[in-house]
């Protein structure tokens, strides 16, 4: 008798493969070596296909491989029944296809009857919100089209007082065998749509579908924080399941519309803070709006352009937690504008008295001009 050929060197795996290994091994061997597929040679392809289902029929089981391990062809020989190659006499290709290409397309081979339960797709809501009612939280409601279970025939498809029956072309299974020469491909039942049962008579409300399409109002709590992108679910408010499947989510996508005076970046909010000339010079005590109101905020003489003072605690709270953020109020000398006659020549006294002063009444600007000197005197140096 000949020497039968390793297991794991049939299917090109080693021997700590696990099985979702073994498994895709096989499916691209037995593939390969159909006899359909090599029509050149289909008698040694035929030869190939039979050991390479052999060793899967061992390897997949994990008993058999465990004895095959340990003692070798002489272990499963008793294991497999004197079965040569691993088949019985009435096991044929379409069997073992029914294995491979089972799984592929949502049924096994050995008619195994498939739910035909199926869960509710899950919906989408987006909803705008100004800042106010993302910071502190608000309470709305939303109208949203979505299919419910058929209240007369209780999401049965079938008309009152009757109920669906068992499919007469796949006796149930949702799914029927096609098979061409060495090839079988199960797909789903075009009777019954791959439900395994048939209305006889459907429901005059739903037409047998089992669900209508109405627009259903709900109550959406939206907790304080929240900020564009953020997702709120409502779990079984989606559409209602097939054949008694459980309903699908809604998820509320948050969407905050711009706002007149704050930005927000996260937990902190900033603001644009104008002020006069005189203020900037002089200093002065002003009120600054927050989202609780306003604030008094101390403008200290000689303030520039620029400078960013902090309001702590007048930010944003996060939705997912950790301390209220900060606003940040950037200030921004407002020039004087539609000047009178008076109102220049005052302007053009502050403007000598202050140039009689030098560089102590604008530092910056001074600096600013010496840099420059000095840039152009390198270049002509």
């Amino acid at each position: 008798m000949a020497t039968k050929e390793d297991f794991y060197k049939l299917l090109n795996i080693d021997r700590n493969a696990s099985d979702a290994e073994i498994k895709k091994s096989y499916r691209s061997l037995a593939m390969k070596f159909h006899p359909d597929r090599n029509a050149d040679n289909p008698q040694a392809a035929e030869v190939k296909f039979k050991q390479i289902k052999e060793a899967y029929e061992v390897l997949s089981d994990p008993k058999k491989r465990s004895a095959y391990d340990q003692f070798g062809h002489a272990g499963i020989d008793q294991s497999m029944g004197g079965r040569p190659g691993g088949f019985s006499g009435g096991e044929g290709f379409s069997d073992i296809f029914g294995d491979v290409f089972g799984d592929i397309f949502g049924g096994g081979g050995n008619g195994r009857q498939r739910s035909n339960v199926q869960r509710g797709s899950d919906l989408r809501y987006n909803l705008e919100l100004s800042l106010e009612e993302a910071v502190a939280g608000t309470e709305t409601k939303i109208r949203i089209p979505v299919l419910v279970g058929c209240g007369e025939c209780k999401g049965s498809g079938a008309k009152k007082g009757s109920s669906p029956v068992i499919c007469t072309t796949c006796h149930g299974h949702g799914q029927v065998r096609m098979q061409q020469g060495f090839f079988s491909v199960q797909q789903a039942c075009p009777t019954c749509r791959g439900t395994g049962k048939q209305i006889k008579d459907p429901c005059n409300e739903c037409h047998g579908q089992g669900r209508v399409q109405e627009n259903k109002t709900l109550s959406a709590k939206i907790p304080a924080g929240v900020d564009t992108g953020d997702r709120i679910r409502l779990a079984g408010e989606g559409e209602a399941g097939e054949r008694g499947g459980p309903s699908g989510d809604l998820y509320i996508e948050i969407q905050v519309k711009d706002h007149a005076i704050f930005t927000r970046d996260g937990a902190n909010l900033y603001c644009e803070l104008p002020i006069s000339f005189a203020t900037a010079c002089l200093g002065d005590a002003i009120q600054v709006p927050t989202l609780d109101g306003e604030v008094k905020l101390t403008i200290p003489p000689e303030t520039q352009t620029g400078k960013s003072f902090r309001l702590r605690g007048k930010g944003v709270k996060q939705v997912r937690g950790g301390a209220i953020g900060d606003l940040l109020c950037k200030v921004r000398v407002e020039t004087p504008v539609q000047l009178t006659k008076d109102q220049k020549a005052l302007i053009e006294k502050l403007r000598e008295s202050l140039s009689s002063g030098g560089k102590q009444h604008s530092p910056q600007e001074h600096t600013w001009i010496d840099g420059v000197k000095n840039f152009f005197d390198k270049l002509t140096g």
